[in-house]
């Protein structure tokens, strides 16, 4: 065997060539192939169900003719009915036995190397020297004053029931209404 540059069997232009050939064929292929489904979903259909013949008919015969067509109908929706209930439930099947498969299985999970990182490496990894910032969070955050709130002096309860008694407290409590 030669150790050299291998020589192509066929040229450039005639790989081209040909390959443009083998597109085309391929291309009249799939024409042809879906004319052909074309014509068999049409001859299907004519056989299922022959064309209507409506001349002629009385109005009675055309009542008739719509009733008795939507009996068929409602046959018709009730098996796609059935028959997509069985199609979920099958659907559903297939996906309980699949996570049962899983579950078996196990999930591997790869393992992963532990990183140290301080919060300035992370931050050094920006090349934008805005960004470049100590990681100083506090500084960024507001004060907030705490107002003294005024609280009124607990004084013995039993004295202040007494100042209170009678028409005096009364009086003391409708002057500090006004």
């Amino acid at each position: 065997m030669s150790e050299g540059p291998r020589k192509p069997k066929y040229s450039a232009t005639r790989r081209l060539h040909l390959k443009s050939k083998l597109l085309k064929k391929a291309a009249s292929m799939l024409v042809a192939e879906s004319e052909e489904k074309k014509h068999q979903k049409e001859r299907a259909v004519n056989e299922c169900f022959p064309p209507l013949k409506l001349s002629g008919l009385s109005v009675q015969d055309l009542q008739e003719l719509c009733k008795d067509l939507h009996r068929k109908i409602d046959v018709v929706d009730e098996a796609r009915y059935d028959m997509q209930v069985k199609v979920d439930k099958n659907a559903k099947e297939i996906q309980a036995l699949n996570q049962k498969i899983t579950e078996l299985k196990g999930v591997k999970r790869p393992h992963l190397k532990r990183v140290k990182k301080t919060t300035d490496d992370m931050l050094g990894a920006y090349t934008d020297s805005s960004k470049l910032m100590k990681a100083d969070f506090k500084a960024n955050l507001k004060t907030v004053k705490k107002e003294d709130e005024k609280r009124e002096e607990v004084t013995d309860w039993r004295k202040n029931v007494e100042a209170m008694s009678g028409m005096e407290g009364r009086k003391k409590l409708f002057d500090a209404g006004q």
